[in-house]
């Protein structure tokens, strides 16, 4: 299984919204690079849902439910879309300022290339950040 990191801004689309939803679809993403890790998921893979300009925070998991297909909103094939469902609401949201204190989290993705919606997470990665939310 991996690990990934999708952006939403909660007032277009937040956490609570998803979870009403039970499931969604991630399209839109107009950049090579989170692109290329759309098409890098699996079925079963969980990606932290953060919610970027409002909030700034890592809330919750969603799971990989169906792997990329071409994006409905456009008609581009260079462009994928990946359906999620919620997985798990976290503990305690854990912040951007929690993360970028964090040296254990110095080279994550969301510290490094803060503009890219889709991001890989490590293994390591993802157990630093869990453990931050359980503790707080």
């Amino acid at each position: 299984m991996a690990y990934w990191l999708i952006k939403s801004e909660p007032f277009k689309y937040s956490w609570g919204q998803f979870i009403k939803d039970k499931k969604t679809f991630w399209d839109g993403v107009r950049n090579y690079g989170a692109r290329n890790n759309l098409r890098s998921m699996k079925k079963g893979d969980l990606a932290f849902w953060y919610h970027s300009n409002e909030g700034m925070e890592i809330v919750g998991i969603a799971k990989v439910v169906k792997e990329s297909y071409q994006d409905p909103t456009t008609e581009e094939t260079a462009w994928l879309a990946v359906d999620f469902a919620p997985h798990k609401k976290l503990k305690h949201p854990v912040t951007l300022k929690d993360v970028k204190a964090n040296t254990n989290l110095a080279k994550m993705e969301l510290v490094t290339q803060g503009r890219l919606s889709v991001q890989k997470v490590t293994d390591k990665e993802w157990d630093e950040v869990m453990k931050m939310s359980e503790g707080k």
